[in-house]
């Protein structure tokens, strides 16, 4: 697979990093695409001489138009699109406003949407080429007082599952990647209507054993296997099982029950 060719949005921290640098550990040309230019450098300068940064605004379609324009001119292509860019947002449903589920939308659903609908010319033309859409556990699951990025990730899976359909005679794959909690600076984004939710979510990414680089391990297995579904975490893995296989009453209490932890103590309502 050397010689290959990646695009990452919000390739210059976190899990698109982690991407990033596994895909050029294995000889690929990487191209990471964010809005943080001083990110995207320090990230730059870990890939080496086949690594390149673009400043990308996801919800401008005129923007990742003009990274797959770039892509071609500089490579003559792209082998596989990651549509990683994205936000977080938390808080109960009648407290969240409909400018944060905007927002949240925008970057994480439609983000995605126009990653797809830009770069699928581009592999029909060339004949293949292979989406890897991040989305998470949340968008398999129903975790509470997530209802926006909940909705926007099962969107996602959605979208994904419709397009591993749609593009198989065309040569083109899909993979969903559907991680769980873990060490990532995707609370630096979080928008939330009560600040013990985001210290919640906190604790639960620091706690996590599974970090950056074992998913992006396993995506860079599912880019070689075209494998659809990236699920890293077993616990989540085992809850997407009870959902699918248990009567919705028995797995709603057990859900219920294990993400208590996300449901903030009893305390002040928070004013807004």
């Amino acid at each position: 697979m050397a010689n290959q060719r990646i695009f990452i949005t919000g390739g210059a921290s976190g899990l698109g990093k982690a991407i990033a640098l596994r895909f050029a550990r294995a000889g690929w040309k990487v191209c990471i695409a964010d809005l943080n230019e001083a990110r995207g450098a320090e990230t730059l300068s870990a890939l080496g001489s086949d690594g390149y940064f673009l400043r990308c605004d996801v919800t401008r379609e005129e923007d990742l138009r003009a990274a797959a324009e770039s892509l071609q001119a500089r490579w003559g292509g792209v082998d596989v699109v990651v549509n990683n860019a994205g936000v977080a947002q938390a808080g109960a449903i009648e407290d969240v406003s409909i400018d944060d589920w905007r927002w949240i939308i925008d970057i994480n659903l439609l983000g995605v949407v126009r990653g797809c609908k830009v770069f699928t010319p581009v592999f029909r033309l060339q004949g293949h080429g292979h989406f890897v859409n991040v989305a998470s556990m949340a968008g398999l699951l129903d975790v509470p007082m997530m209802s926006s990025y909940n909705a926007t990730k099962a969107a996602v899976v959605s979208l994904s599952e419709t397009l591993h359909n749609e593009l198989a005679d065309a040569n083109i794959g899909v993979s969903v990647v559907c991680p769980s909690f873990f060490k990532t600076n995707l609370g630096d984004s979080l928008r939330t209507t009560d600040p013990r939710l985001g210290a919640t979510m906190a604790r639960l990414l620091e706690r996590s054993a599974v970090t950056a680089d074992d998913i992006a391990n396993d995506v860079f297995r599912a880019v070689e296997q075209r494998k659809f579904y990236v699920l890293s975490h077993a616990e989540g893995r085992r809850a997407w099982l009870m959902k699918r296989f248990l009567p919705r009453g028995i797995y709603a209490k057990v859900m219920r029950r294990s993400t208590a932890r996300m449901r903030p103590s009893p305390g002040p309502t928070p004013t807004t």
